[in-house]
């Protein structure tokens, strides 16, 4: 196995990187859309501020995808647990005016050489759908949140 790296575009979010850093960096935020989550391909879902555990269709076991280092308004890393390979991913946030943030997704995985051209392709496709997912996403009517760590 050789470490792979792969990067989404970047796109833009019309809101300051300390309000996308409030709602991204505490994972407990995720119930608040848990709704939007498939029920076919997520279940059993379990939430606290640096970690979600989850059963994914397919998997057939709980997986844990963990907040392992936090940078205030730049990057926030993560790492799982449960998957058949190691991974590691980050959210990359530069500001370029209040609002103009910048955002890149980044993957770092040990994917077995005979699976590599099966994976590259939908998880490029999944981390680009990911980074636009992110830059659209409604940040400012989340000005509520308690921000614990």
């Amino acid at each position: 196995m050789s470490e792979s790296k792969y990067e989404s575009k970047i796109t833009s979010a019309a809101c300051p990187a300390a309000q996308i850093y409030r709602v991204l960096s505490n994972m407990q935020n995720l119930e608040r859309v848990k709704d939007l989550i498939p029920k076919d391909k997520i279940q059993e879902m379990e939430v606290e501020p640096d970690r979600v555990r989850l059963k994914v269709d397919g998997l057939g076991q709980k997986i844990s995808i963990a907040i392992v280092d936090r940078i205030e308004n730049d990057t926030i890393k993560f790492g799982a647990e449960g998957i058949p390979l190691d991974a590691h991913f980050w959210i990359q946030l530069k500001e370029l005016n209040p609002t103009d943030t910048r955002i890149k997704l980044t993957v770092k995985a040990d994917i077995p050489f005979m699976f590599k051209m099966m994976v590259e392709k939908k998880l490029q496709q999944g981390l680009d759908q990911a980074a636009e997912m992110l830059a659209q996403f409604p940040y400012g009517q989340w000005g509520d949140l308690r921000f614990e760590i």
